[in-house]
């Protein structure tokens, strides 16, 4: 498919519409019902370049209709899937991949070494592939199944880097869609994935359809994760963009629909009482709430304060606000999360049932706060991250800091954070985000892992020591390595208290218990695997 600029306007102005009754999907019932599956994604698909952007829905579609030499498996380590075998050199500077057997783009042309190429130097334009780039000398075609990469100097995460989920996935595309400027759409959706993109049946605003490869050629090895052999055991899935979760849920009782992406916690106990419907969680890793503070302004500014808050917090009670299931939510203790394979409990005895808030007083007072006021902002379109401003802010007052909240949407708070001024010129003192429990095993990407002052994220923590460790993660080659440096990066980071973990919370999806087969994994929904029973 390639759409056109008037296409890409249309599916702007469209997004928000939604399928207003279930009923309209009961028009839409080729090629079989047994062998369509109907899901509602969290977000509409709005841009179909997974290179252009971040966004989880275009990652998914990416999954669908594109490949990538290597991908993660359910121990979240890479393995090759485009990539048939491949080598590094004695001195750890060059690589060579071939591809493996049975690469086949979607409009009948073969996979070749210079799409690879292509691929990887346009990946290479974005945040997470820009230290592949610094430490690249030389990549090239060498025949049209291999290609080299040539290192100015060893990177021991390089396969990590080219499969890992965080931010940009390194997925293949044609050279001639690949020649394209990451910061510049590619506008054809023709990939060499286990999925084709159906241009005839794509109404932007209200669904999009992908049909089965029937020339995709799986690996050989059983799926693991997103890695191992990718099968598609339907026909056709269908994306509807219904924007009210109550007609999701009704259509999803129906049967009109399989699977919902996010149905709101108010509605698990519905789901769950319905015989034919069933929550899963899929992504296991899930998200890490925590409290970004202002290291540049009072009080923050003193690393006394900063332990006063790693004190003052009451994890379970925190929960309890963000997800009151508690089967979906945890405490976590690690800045690498609880999912990754670099979690770890060093320097973590300030962990305590219930917080220490007289430990948190008295921090306060060893800091010289003098009563400074302390700014919390306060999102009001989003309910779980707004209740955690509320309770910080009254735990808070008990121990006698004067603690005022600022209410907004969250774009009013994605355009104060940046101010880095003290809270009387429009400045902050804390505020509540998420990310990735996953993406917190790559201090490389992770912004919350960031410690580099005013050129790291939003709170612009410092601490030397910490970036210099940071900065020899590239370096470390073996698994074993990188988890000893992790415990060092840790030790360091809860004595000057770069930010505040408030807990892991994990979201399930919502399906009817005749769609199987679903792959758990974080970040990415995959349609392979699955089927109708």
């Amino acid at each position: 498919m390639t759409i056109s600029r008037r296409d890409f306007m249309k599916i702007g102005l469209a997004a928000g519409t939604a399928l207003s009754l279930p009923s309209v999907l009961r028009a839409q019932t080729s090629p079989t019902a047994a062998g369509t599956v109907r899901m509602v994604m969290t977000d509409p698909l709005t841009a179909f370049d997974p290179i252009f952007t971040t966004t989880g829905t275009t990652q998914i579609h990416g999954l669908a209709i594109y490949d990538t030499l290597f991908a993660i498996d359910s121990k979240l380590m890479p393995q090759p899937q485009m990539v048939g075998q491949w080598g590094v050199s004695d001195d750890k500077k060059t690589y060579t991949f071939e591809l493996r057997d049975g690469l086949g783009w979607h409009d009948g042309t073969p996979v070749t070494a210079a799409d690879c190429v292509a691929s990887i130097l346009r990946w290479g334009q974005t945040p997470g592939g820009q230290l592949f780039t610094a430490r690249t000398k030389d990549i090239s075609k060498k025949d049209e199944k291999t290609f080299t990469i040539v290192l100015k100097e060893p990177l021991g995460v390089l396969i990590d880097l080219m499969a890992t989920l965080a931010g940009h996935s390194l997925f293949i595309m044609r050279e001639k869609d690949a020649s394209r400027p990451a910061t510049e759409q590619v506008t054809a959706t023709i990939g060499s994935g286990p999925f084709k993109f159906n241009e005839a049946l794509a109404k932007p605003g209200a669904s999009f359809t992908y049909d089965r490869n029937d020339k995709y050629v799986p690996r050989s090895e059983r799926s693991d994760g997103f890695a191992g052999g990718k099968v598609v055991k339907v026909e056709r899935v269908i994306w509807d963009n219904i924007a009210d979760q109550q007609t999701a849920l009704a259509a999803l009782q129906t049967g009109e629909l399989d699977f919902v992406q996010s149905p709101p916690a108010d509605l698990y106990s519905v789901i769950e009482s319905d015989p034919n419907l069933v929550l899963q969680v899929l992504d296991k890793t899930g998200e890490d709430f925590c409290l970004r503070m202002n290291h540049l302004q009072k009080p923050f500014d003193n690393v006394k304060a900063r332990q006063a808050m790693l004190h003052l917090i009451d994890q379970e009670a925190l929960l309890r606000v963000v997800a009151p299931d508690p089967q979906y939510a945890h405490t976590v203790t690690s800045i690498f999360g609880n999912s990754t394979p670099y979690s770890n409990d060093e320097n973590t005895a300030w962990f305590k049932q219930g917080g220490d808030p007289e430990k948190a007083k008295q921090l306060f007072k060893e800091s010289g706060y003098a009563g400074e006021k302390v700014v919390i902002l306060q999102p009001t379109d989003w309910v779980a991250a707004g209740n955690v401003s509320q309770l910080v802010a009254a735990e808070l007052r008990k121990i006698g800091v004067n603690a005022e909240l600022a209410p907004s949407d969250w774009g009013g708070i994605v355009a104060r954070r940046g101010n880095k001024g003290p809270v009387e010129s429009g400045g902050w003192s804390i505020f509540p985000t998420s990310d990735s429990d996953y993406i917190q095993g790559d201090p490389l990407t992770a912004p919350f892992l960031n410690a580099s002052g005013e050129n790291g994220w939003f709170g612009w923590p410092k601490n030397d020591e910490y970036e210099a460790l940071r900065a020899k993660w590239p370096d470390v080659p073996t698994l074993d390595e990188r988890k000893a440096l992790a415990r060092k990066m840790q030790g360091i980071w809860w004595d000057f208290v770069g930010d505040i973990k408030l807990g892991q919370v994990v979201q399930p999806i919502a399906r009817r218990k005749t769609l199987t087969g679903l792959v758990e994994m974080p970040q990415r929904i995959a349609m392979f695997n699955m089927q109708k029973v």
